[in-house]
């Protein structure tokens, strides 16, 4: 299985050659509808240019003898091709079985391609949706998809289009769809990054946290090391988390780290004396108050936590809202969408 910190990567990766590529042309390779394969992630996207440069795989690399080329000649114009792959090709990829897909290639101009790659790139939500013969695409981006670039060519298809995506979106989930809309048939790509969990230090609330973290499905490791923690979190995407559990002044670094890049949640546990102390020794070191209004501490939400379990149970729970843009609090009191 695909942990969430090798996904985020490979997303990571994808991103930024959308954005080299935005200048030179990009075609992109979708899976328009399938068949076998067995259980298979959403949001497979494979990015290409005309001179042959590549990035992104489709199901492990076993459509790749078909989706290769398509990228190349996707530049151009827009084109569909079937594929198909044997039992054996489909096991050696590490597929469950043999399967068919339908393949859509299309260009993406320069402006959606950036946006979608500099969402991909930081770790936040993104969502590619087009005609399903490829002719117009546009993209939206940000948490909660407010942000649209290109269009689908009629501002009511547009409309629909986004509201299906953002509707998905309230799933939580990495999915890839068809939405009709408008009369059409949209192919809908939207990508959620799974939350990767960094627990620095030790002791029973980071036991906690990695068992809380492996329940919601996020990746989630445990480190000690001041160089090892500083190296972690100036890699950081949206979708990173830092737990500071310990209050040793020289992991200062590491948030210092995480506040002057402006990546990902960025939580310190501790009393609030601790907390004075750790800020007064940040803003000494040369943060600004508008950085310093980054850092979660003491982090999690007022629960009422005692126990160590309830105590994750509070932290994970503001970095869920802190994700969603949501205050965290009380359902019955909030005047928006209940869920989502």
């Amino acid at each position: 299985m695909t942990s969430a910190i090798d996904s985020n990567a490979h997303l990571r990766e994808l991103g930024s050659a959308l954005r080299r590529f935005a200048d030179v042309g990009v075609g992109v390779v979708r899976v328009l509808d399938r068949h076998g394969f067995g259980t298979v992630e959403g949001g497979q996207l494979l990015a290409g240019t005309a001179a042959g440069a590549v990035a992104g795989t489709l199901y492990r690399g076993a459509l790749d003898p078909s989706a290769l080329p398509l990228a190349a000649a996707a530049t151009a114009a827009p084109q569909t091709h079937n594929a198909h792959v044997t039992e054996s090709a489909a096991l050696d990829a590490g597929l469950a079985c043999a399967g068919g897909a339908t393949l859509l290639g299309h260009p993406l101009p320069a402006a959606p391609a950036e946006a979608l790659g500099a969402a991909l790139e930081r770790g936040v939500p993104a969502a590619l949706v087009s005609t399903a013969d490829g002719a117009t695409a546009l993209v939206l981006t940000g948490p909660d998809l407010a942000e649209v670039t290109g269009g689908l060519g009629a501002p009511a298809l547009d409309e629909a289009a986004v509201s299906a995506a953002r509707q998905l979106l309230r799933r939580g989930a990495t999915v890839t769809e068809q939405v009709t809309a408008e009369g059409a048939t949209l192919l809908l790509d939207l990508w959620v990054p799974t939350a990767s969990l960094l627990v620095v230090g030790s002791g029973a609330i980071g036991a906690a946290l990695l068992a809380q973290a492996a329940l919601l499905g996020w990746d989630a490791r445990e480190e000690s090391g001041l160089d090892a923690t500083v190296a972690a979190v100036a890699a950081f995407s949206d979708a990173d988390v830092l737990v500071l559990l310990d209050h040793a002044p020289s992991f200062d670094a590491a948030l210092i780290e995480g506040l002057r890049r402006g990546r990902g949640f960025i939580g310190a546990l501790g009393s609030r004396r601790t907390q004075s102390a750790r800020r007064e020794r940040l803003l000494a070191a040369g943060l600004g108050d508008e950085e310093m209004d980054r850092l979660y501490g003491p982090v999690g939400l007022d629960l009422g936590a005692r126990t160590p379990a309830e105590t994750a149970v509070s932290i994970v729970a503001q970095v869920i809202a802190a994700r969603s843009g949501r205050a965290g609090s009380a359902l019955a009191t909030a005047a928006g969408r209940i869920s989502g």
